[in-house]
């Protein structure tokens, strides 16, 4: 029988919270991380929306003036979630500085951080200072702070992670494909421990423009915090986010040696392509049903066995029918029956740290027996009749499965799987 792989640790910096405990406990009240924008760009640029789900600490206040200076914030709240996990894993490299962690031997921790977009502020920001200043004020810094594997490596070099720095970009599919990438990785033996997770930081003009250009944002301006609303049938678009969640994962015969606490276990994973269209999802569902079906498989469950689902549930008028029609594939009848969560709702859409933070969100809704709330859920849609607790809901969660869906441009869909402790 292969080893199971359990969670030790987990972390986060989200518009809910400055950490993991913060961010659920705030999920679980029903808060809202979305807020009008402040920036002075709103108005210069005109946008047609003046809202996101930002941060709801800067980061500025967590890390140092130097941390700061020198990553794009894509990196500086990557570094933020990966140290709290690894933290919370009661975990160190540094033996000098155990002070009661294990410790863990760099070449046998591996880092595997997802973004979608990257550094795009240092980009932009650089690009601005080309054109108004000249090549000679442009920072010597600004690739090491765009390049999309910039996250991985600050979390890496911090944390003296040797086994690898890995980077999954698959749009918004790509943190939980770096957690799918984690099981791999341990039962491949290349290390003891992987830290996987995902941030993203996109609140920017350009972003902001783009997708209110595809329609693809709410544009409920006058009420930001009711703005996302999955399964409603006033929904009219996703509301931008920003942020970052972390999971440390070992195989679990590494983590009871140790006396480690377990708050679950990844069962499975699986990703999937739809080859279908660049932006919008395949009407029929079919590649995101696989993806569910052969993370299911990955896990030896069947569909029978799993009684909540963290859905990718991004408030836009098709996306949200789209991933209903797949779990009908799926689930068949039961699919109404099924608890699930649209925890966007709270946090807007951390595009590729979108699937870390609703990872932690499910495993933590495992671990502790209860359904986060999905709010701003007034009129739920008849064409998806599933059952969507509004209030956070007590369930039997022990030895269950539980499963975290993502979908991307490109047509990615990722899934993971995890069972109860």
């Amino acid at each position: 029988m292969t080893e199971q792989i359990v969670v030790t640790g987990i972390g986060a910096f989200t518009p809910l919270g400055a950490t993991a405990r913060e961010s659920w406990d705030a999920l679980l009240r029903g808060e809202s991380g979305v807020s009008t924008l402040e920036h002075e760009w709103v108005a210069e640029h005109d946008l047609p929306v003046t809202f996101a789900a930002q941060v709801k600490t800067p980061a500025s206040e967590v890390l140092s003036r130097v941390e700061a200076k020198r990553l794009d914030p894509v990196s500086q709240y990557a570094l933020i979630a990966g140290r709290e996990a690894f933290a919370d894993a009661g975990l160190t490299t540094d033996p000098e500085a155990a002070e009661g962690r294990t410790v863990v031997e760099p070449e046998r921790l591996l880092v595997d951080w997802a973004t979608g977009i990257g550094g795009l502020n240092s980009m932009l920001g650089a690009w601005d200072t080309l054109r108004e200043k000249g090549p000679r004020r442009v920072l010597p810094l600004t690739v090491p702070m765009l390049m999309p594997n910039a996250p991985a490596a600050a979390v890496a070099m911090d944390l003296k992670a040797r086994a690898g720095a890995r980077t999954a970009v698959s749009a918004c599919a790509s943190s939980t494909e770096s957690i799918a990438n984690a099981a791999d990785h341990l039962r491949a033996g290349d290390a003891d421990v992987v830290i996987a997770g995902g941030s993203e930081a996109p609140i920017h003009p350009l972003p902001v423009a783009s997708f209110a250009a595809m329609q693809a944002l709410s544009t409920r301006n006058d009420e930001p915090q009711r703005a996302s609303r999955p399964y409603d049938t006033a929904r009219d678009g996703f509301v931008l986010g920003e942020g970052a969640a972390a999971l440390v994962l070992e195989l679990e015969s590494h983590a009871r040696a140790r006396g480690a606490k377990i708050y679950g276990y990844l069962v499975g994973g699986a990703v999937t392509s739809d080859a279908y269209h660049i932006t919008a999802p395949d009407p029929e569902g079919s590649g995101a049903a696989r993806a569910m079906l052969d993370a299911l498989a990955s896990a030896g469950a069947s569909p029978d066995d799993v009684v909540h689902v963290n859905a990718h549930a991004t408030s836009t008028p098709v996306g949200d029918i789209a991933e209903y029609t797949a779990m009908q594939h799926v689930f068949g009848d039961r699919v109404r029956e099924i608890p699930v969560a649209a925890t966007k709702s709270s946090t807007g859409h951390l595009l590729g740290g979108a699937g870390a933070i609703e990872a932690m969100f499910t495993v933590l809704a495992l671990h502790e027996g209860v359904i986060p709330p999905t709010i701003n859920l007034n009129e739920q849609d008849p064409e998806i009749p599933l059952t969507v607790p509004t209030e956070p809901t007590a369930f039997d969660s022990k030895g269950k499965i539980a499963i975290s869906n993502s979908f991307g441009f490109g047509g990615v869909n990722a899934v993971v799987a995890f069972r109860g402790a």
